[in-house]
């Protein structure tokens, strides 16, 4: 089962290597897929690919990704229990918000993802991942800290990394965000068991 979530995901990334669905196919150093536990119960998504994710193609490698990876070791959420990725799997030029057009294209190979991982939680980092994946009129201030049920899933809205390194006044709300999710994560281990 866990061979095959991991075929499947290989599979999907090496089929997207030639990907041009859009305009930012052509201007990318190198695909950006995604990082962490093919079994992970926590789906962690971003916005796009920065800088440093582009040249190693690899998400949240950056300033921001660094400072995710601290928030995840403090509020004791291990690497094996999480998978993280980026609504649109190119950089947008100049780190701007990818377009609609972007998101789109990009979309169904998140929800391939998505099918592969099977999370039980999705933490959705910053506005562009709560406006595509929850509702596209969304405000991440007022949707941040309050989950979202969809199906047998739960959504987590919060602010994206980067928005704290702009603003440190937005650690303390993360924060408070991150023990929810823990918090959570917990009870349902509890319930479901550390397989399914």
């Amino acid at each position: 089962m866990i061979i095959h979530r991991k075929e499947e995901l290989i599979r999907l990334e090496q089929s997207l290597q030639g990907c041009g669905k859009c305009p930012l196919g052509p201007t990318r150093t190198n695909l950006v897929f995604g990082r962490g536990s093919e079994t992970g119960k926590i789906m962690l998504i971003g916005e796009g690919p920065g800088e440093q994710e582009d040249l190693q193609g690899v998400p949240f490698v950056g300033k921001a990704g660094q400072l995710l990876d601290k928030i995840l070791a403090a509020a004791e959420l291990l690497e094996e229990e999480c998978y993280i990725c980026n609504i649109v799997k190119c950089r947008p030029p100049q780190n701007r918000v990818p377009a609609p057009e972007e998101v789109e294209a990009c979309l169904p190979y998140l929800r391939l993802q998505f099918g592969a991982i099977r999370p039980w939680i999705v933490v959705l980092l910053g506005a562009s991942a709560a406006k595509a994946i929850i509702d596209p009129k969304l405000a991440i201030t007022k949707a941040r800290g309050k989950w979202v049920k969809k199906g047998d899933y739960l959504f987590m809205p919060t602010f994206h990394p980067a928005a704290l390194l702009r603003d440190p006044g937005k650690k303390a709300p993360v924060w408070q965000d991150f023990q929810e999710i823990k918090r959570v994560y917990e009870e349902m281990k509890a319930t479901k068991g550390e397989t399914e």
